[in-house]
């Protein structure tokens, strides 16, 4: 308890809060659109419990974590080494991580260009099995953004409740953020393909880590920022146009 009160009087330890907030929330931003995207192939009734259920196991997952940060600071350290590279779990479960976002866009992409039929006989085992496999895949990259995730906390600060309390409020703002943005991206085809771009550009980056080679998260999250606000402008001019051709008929 007196430490708890220490680290509450300290301007240190909350200016250390307040960064490892915002790094986390931002760090949350691909686990978002990955749990959007797939959330929404899923029927429509099934899709805010599979986010819930997602973002649930993330925080779990990131508690879980932080409860044996000596083993997770481990992960970084070499265990193979392969034509001189040497690599460490973490590194191993980014390159998986990364290889499975690759996967993962490039089939949604196809799928977007050339769609399959549907086979409505087979509609209910379709069902189940797409939500079970969504679960399975959202678990999946939960752990790897997780690792991502506590490994960044381990490395900003030394203080547990500092860690615990900023995954928790990071989570949470994923969490209100699920819904409005799933929507949105559903409710727009185009931001769908910019939103795969996305998983591309991070499962490139995942690997790039995993190989060794820093990857600025500055730099991606600008990328990211500007192609966003190229197609938030040719949304808007798509609306100008329609309203002004509703106009003239």
């Amino acid at each position: 308890m007196e430490y708890l009160l220490e680290l509450a009087a300290s301007p240190t330890a909350w200016v250390a809060l307040a960064t490892l907030v915002v790094m986390e929330i931002v760090l949350g931003i691909d686990n978002l659109i990955f749990i959007s995207i797939l959330t929404n192939k899923l029927p429509e009734q099934h899709r805010q419990k599979a986010r819930r259920i997602g973002i649930g196991m993330a925080l779990i997952l990131r508690l879980a974590l932080l409860s044996t940060i000596a083993f997770i600071v481990q992960l970084t350290e070499p265990v193979i080494e392969i034509l001189g590279q040497a690599f460490s779990w973490k590194d191993m479960i980014l390159i998986a991580g990364g290889l499975f976002l690759l996967w993962k866009a490039t089939t949604e992409i196809h799928h977007s260009m050339d769609p399959a039929p549907d086979d409505p006989t087979s509609a209910t085992s379709t069902v189940t099995l797409g939500f079970a496999a969504a679960i399975g895949q959202i678990l999946l990259l939960d752990m790897v953004f997780s690792i991502d995730s506590i490994i960044t906390a381990v490395g900003m600060t030394e203080h547990l409740p500092i860690m615990i309390i900023a995954v928790v409020v990071s989570v949470l703002v994923m969490l209100l953020a699920a819904d409005p943005l799933a929507k949105f991206i559903n409710d727009n085809p185009t931001v769908v393909m910019l939103a795969l771009g996305f998983l591309i550009m991070i499962g490139m980056t995942l690997i790039a880590e995993g190989f060794g080679a820093h990857v600025p998260k500055g730099y991606v999250y600008a990328a990211m920022a500007f192609s966003a606000t190229i197609e938030g402008l040719n949304m808007l001019s798509r609306r100008a146009r329609q309203k002004r051709i509703a106009a003239e008929a």
